[in-house]
This record gives structure tokens, sequence and C-alpha cells, in this order.
């Protein structure tokens, strides 16, 4: 694979990574338009069970944007 497209799958990664971790926990994650929509998901989304797991995925994308940085540069040394 080539460097560029490498480094958008990086930036993929760390973005969504970030997004997942935070967002959960912030008042964006209560004002919801699809909740509005829908009210009986409302009880499981404000659910700390649930707001962890999302949190949980975010935590797997960073992991997964440092193990495809640690590649680009085990990849620029050789």
């Amino acid at each position: 694979m080539r460097v560029l497209p490498r480094l958008l799958l990086l930036a993929y990664f760390v973005e969504v990574g970030l997004v997942l971790l935070v967002v959960p926990w912030s008042p964006f994650w209560d004002r919801n338009y699809f909740l509005d929509l829908w009210p009986a998901a409302a009880g499981v989304t404000h659910s700390n069970l649930v707001r962890g797991a999302v949190s949980g995925l975010g935590l797997i994308n960073l992991w997964a944007a440092m193990a495809e940085l640690a590649a680009l540069f085990g990849m620029r040394s050789k």
C-alpha cells in the first residue's frame, strides 16, 4: 500500500475513534433528532452501559490507528 492511502486510513481511524469516545458523554448525545422521533430508544441510549460500549468502540478505533501508525513507520524503515 502506498503512503497516502494509509495516512487517510489513519486519519479516519483517529477521527472516528475520538468522536465515538467523546460524543456519548457530551450534551450532544442527549439532543438527538432521531430520539425525538422514537422516544422509546431514549431510555436505552441514556444508559451508561450503552455510552460505555460506544466509547469502547472509539478506543478500538484509536487502537487500530496506533497499529496503522506503527505499520506505517515500520514500512518506512525498510
